[in-house]
C-alpha cells in the first residue's frame, strides 16, 4: 500500500481524483480502488516545543535564563490538529511506501518529512516525493507519473529545519531579552524581535529619518535650444566639466546659480558643433513570467493591493478555482516540456479572461522565449495559468485582476521583442559640452500588450534631426532650469517588497553586498507577505495613504537595538547559507554553530544594558490591552518571538522567519 501524505486537504483530494476509482472516503483519508491511501496534513501538524518543555523554570521570562538553547530539540503535536495526526499515525503503520506530497518548496518538504519521522516510519522503507504545482487532474496525473526518491530532497528539508530552529533561537531569546529591558524602563509592551521582521522595520525607520532630516537645495540645469540649417529644432542638456566639480553635489548636480547663469549667457546665439552621433538598434525580450514577489510588486503598483492580499487571492485561484499554478514560487522559469501544452493554456486564458482574447489571438505560438529553461527549474516553476477554462462569472473582482495579470505576463512569452533605436548626440557650444538623447520605437513587440502608463522604463519616445559629425548648428538661446532636490520617498507596498527582494542595495558591507546580489533577498517568497503583515499587526508599522511608516514604538525599538539586529546584513547572510544547504554546498552545523556564538554575544550585550534606551518607548500603545509575558503560543504561530495569535494552519508557520 502506498500512502500519499498531502500538505492540505485540497491537495489530498486532487491527488485522490487522479487515482483509480471507486474511492472509499474515511475520516481524514481516501482509499483508492487499487488500495492506495491518500491522507493529508492541515498545514503544520507539529510545532517547536515551548521553552518550558525543556525546563519548567523557562515559563517565567528572566534574563538569567538567556540564551535558551535546547540540547535536544523537541516537536509537539498541535492541539487543534492532533486528531488528523492520529489518522496518519494509524495509516503509516500499514504503508509499504510513503509519498511526500508537501508543497513544492523547502517548507512543504519539511512539513511532511517531520511528520513521517515523528511517527516513527522505518528508515528502511521507501519514501517518494511528488511535486505538484497545478491542482487540475491532468497536471496531477503527470506529477504522479514522475515520482522521485525523497532522498533527493533531504538538503531542502535540512535547510528548512535549520531556518526553523534558528528563527526559534533568535526570536525567543531576543524578544525575551528586549521585552525584559523594556520592562526595566516601565514599558509594558511586548517588544518582539526577529531576524527578518526587525531588519525590515529598520529599513522603514531609517527611510523615515532620512526624510525628516532632508533639507531641500536648489540645483540648476542648462538647456541649449538648437536650430539646424534645415530649420529643425531640438534641445540639448549641458554636461558640466570636471572644472565644475567644486560647485556640484555627489550626484553631479550644479548647486551654484551664477555658474549656470554664466553658461546660459555664454551660449546665447553661438555656433554649435556636432562632436559625435551615435545611433544603436536595440532589441528587448519579454519579461519572464511571475514569481510571487514580482507578481506582488506589480499588483501593488497597478491595483494598490498589499502583499498579503495578493497572496490570499493567489491561494484562492490555485486551490479553489484551480486556475493558476503553485503561487509561493520563487522561480520565473518554466520546464521545456510545458511548451507542448502552451496552446491549451492560451485557450484557457481566452475563455477565463475575455479581455485578453485578442492578445491570445495575436500571440505567436512558435515563439519560445527564454522562460523555458530546465536548468533553472527544480521543485517549482513560474506562476502561470493552468489549462483549466474558468467561468469569469465565478471570479471576484480582485481574483479576475490577479488572474489577468498572471495570464498577460504568460502571453508576453509569445510576442516578438520590443525593437527601438537609441540616439545620442554630443555637441560643443562655447567650449561647453551638451547632450541630446532620443528613442525611436521600431516595433512595439510584446510592449503592445502593456498600456503606456505601465511602461515605467521607456524613455520619452522621440526623434532627433539627421545630424553628422562636424556639422555646424546654431544655439538660438540658453535656458536656465531651477529645480529642487527631493527627499527619498517613503516606502510603499511595492517598494518595500522590492527592497526585500533586492536587499543587497541596503547592505552596508561592500563584500557582503557583492556576495548577496544573486541571492533571494530578505525572507522568502513564502514569508514576505506574512512578515510585512506581522509588523502592521504588532503596531510597528502604519499606513499613511500609500506610504508605509514606522510608529513611535517601532522607531524606538530599532534605535534601542544593536545595529546587527536592525540591518539586513545578518539575515541576508542567513538566507545565503540556507540556500547553500539546500544546494548541498553547506551543512546544518556550519550554519548553526556560528549562529549560536553570535546569539550568545547579542544576549550578553542586552544583559549589560541598563534599559535606559527604552525610556522613550510608550508605556503602553494606544488602545492596546496588557500583554502577558509568561505563557506564549508556539513560535510556529507567533512569528518567532511575538504575541500570541490565532493559528490558521501552515501559513503563519511560514511567517515565523520574522
Amino acid at each position: 500500500m502506498r500512502l500519499f501524505i498531502a500538505e492540505k486537504p485540497t491537495l489530498g483530494r486532487a491527488i485522490a481524483d487522479a487515482l483509480p476509482k471507486p474511492h472509499k472516503k474515511g475520516d481524514g483519508f481516501i482509499e483508492t480502488a487499487q488500495g492506495d491511501m491518500v491522507t493529508w496534513c492541515i498545514g503544520h501538524l507539529l510545532e517547536q516545543a515551548e521553552p518550558d518543555a525543556y525546563d519548567a523554570a523557562f515559563k517565567q521570562w528572566r534574563m538569567e535564563h538567556l540564551p535558551i538553547i535546547p540540547a535536544q530539540w523537541q516537536l509537539v503535536a498541535k492541539p487543534k490538529t492532533k486528531t488528523q495526526l492520529t489518522v496518519i499515525k494509524r495509516l503509516i503503520k500499514q504503508a509499504d511506501c510513503v509519498v511526500n506530497a508537501g508543497d513544492p518548496d523547502r517548507e512543504g518538504q519539511l512539513l511532511v518529512d517531520e511528520v513521517i519521522d515523528f511517527l516513527g516510519y522505518p528508515k528502511t522503507k521507501p519514501v517518494q516525493r511528488c511535486l505538484i504545482s497545478d491542482l487540475n487532474p491532468p497536471a496531477v496525473r503527470r506529477a504522479l507519473d514522475k515520482l522521485r526518491d525523497n532522498k533527493e530532497f533531504v538538503p531542502l528539508a535540512v535547510s528548512a529545519l535549520a531556518r526553523s530552529r534558528a528563527d526559534w533561537l533568535y526570536g525567543i531569546n531576543m524578544t525575551r531579552a528586549y521585552t525584559l529591558l523594556g520592562r526595566k524602563a516601565g514599558c509594558s509592551e511586548l517588544l518582539s524581535v526577529g531576524r527578518v521582521q526587525t531588519p525590515l522595520l529598520g529599513l522603514v525607520v531609517r527611510r523615515d529619518l532620512e526624510i525628516e532630516a532632508f533639507v531641500p537645495k536648489p540645483f540648476y540645469e542648462v538647456l541649449a535650444h538648437l536650430l539646424t540649417d534645415g530649420n529643425e529644432r531640438f534641445t540639448a542638456k549641458w554636461l558640466p566639466s570636471e572644472a565644475c566639480l567644486p560647485w556640484q553635489d555627489e550626484e553631479g548636480r550644479v548647486l551654484n546659480r551664477a555658474l549656470a547663469d554664466k553658461v546660459v549667457s555664454r551660449i546665447n546665439g553661438q555656433p554649435a558643433q556636432v562632436e559625435s552621433v551615435e545611433e544603436q538598434a536595440r532589441k528587448q525580450g519579454a519579461p519572464l513570467p511571475y514569481n510571487l514577489s514580482s507578481l506582488q510588486i506589480d499588483a501593488a503598483k497597478r491595483f494598490g493591493m498589499d502583499a498579503k492580499r495578493v497572496l490570499d487571492i493567489c491561494q484562492s485561484l490555485y486551490e479553489r478555482h484551480k486556475l493558476i499554478t503553485y503561487p509561493r514560487s520563487d522561480s520565473r522559469y518554466l520546464p521545456t516540456d510545458h511548451f507542448k501544452r502552451a496552446e491549451q493554456v492560451r485557450g484557457a486564458i481566452a475563455a477565463t479572461a475575455p479581455t485578453l482574447a485578442k492578445a491570445v489571438a495575436e500571440a505567436d505560438g512558435k515563439i519560445r522565449s527564454k522562460a523555458w529553461n530546465d536548468s533553472k527549474v527544480d521543485a517549482h516553476h513560474a506562476i502561470i495559468p493552468t489549462e483549466k477554462q474558468g467561468n469569469p462569472a465565478t471570479l471576484g473582482a480582485d481574483e479576475a485582476k490577479i488572474y489577468s495579470l498572471v495570464a498577460r505576463q504568460y502571453l508576453l512569452q509569445f510576442y516578438p521583442p520590443f525593437e527601438y533605436n537609441d540616439s545620442k548626440v554630443l555637441l560643443r557650444i562655447a567650449g561647453g559640452l551638451f547632450q541630446a538623447k532620443a528613442r525611436r520605437i521600431l516595433k512595439a513587440g510584446w510592449k503592445a500588450l502593456l498600456g503606456v502608463e505601465e511602461d515605467d522604463d521607456e524613455e520619452k519616445a522621440g526623434t532627433l534631426p539627421a545630424l553628422k559629425e562636424g556639422e555646424q548648428l546654431l544655439c538660438e538661446r540658453g535656458e536656465l532650469l531651477e529645480k529642487m532636490t527631493q527627499p527619498p520617498k517613503s516606502f510603499t507596498d511595492a517598494t518595500l517588497l522590492a527592497a526585500m527582494t533586492g536587499i543587497a542595495r541596503y547592505v552596508q558591507d561592500p563584500e557582503i553586498r557583492k556576495t548577496l546580489r544573486d541571492t533571494d533577498g530578505l525572507g522568502t517568497e513564502a514569508t514576505r507577505a506574512g512578515i510585512i503583515d506581522l509588523l502592521f499587526r504588532r503596531s510597528f508599522l502604519v499606513r499613511q495613504g500609500k506610504s508605509i511608516k514606522a510608529t513611535p514604538t517601532g522607531r524606538a525599538l530599532v534605535q534601542a537595538l544593536p545595529a546587527t539586529a536592525t540591518t539586513p546584513d545578518m539575515t541576508a547572510l542567513w538566507e545565503q547559507h540556507l540556500g547553500q544547504i539546500a544546494e548541498r554546498h553547506g551543512s546544518y552545523q556550519q550554519f548553526m554553530g556560528p549562529l549560536t556564538e553570535q546569539l550568545n554575544g547579542l544576549i550578553e550585550g542586552a544583559r549589560q544594558d541598563s534599559g535606559a534606551s527604552f525610556s522613550a518607548l510608550p508605556k503602553e500603545a494606544p488602545g492596546a490591552s496588557k500583554r502577558r509575558f509568561t505563557k506564549r503560543k508556539s513560535p510556529a504561530t507567533s512569528g518567532a518571538g511575538g504575541a500570541p495569535r490565532k493559528s490558521t494552519g501552515k501559513r503563519p508557520a511560514r511567517s515565523k522567519a520574522a
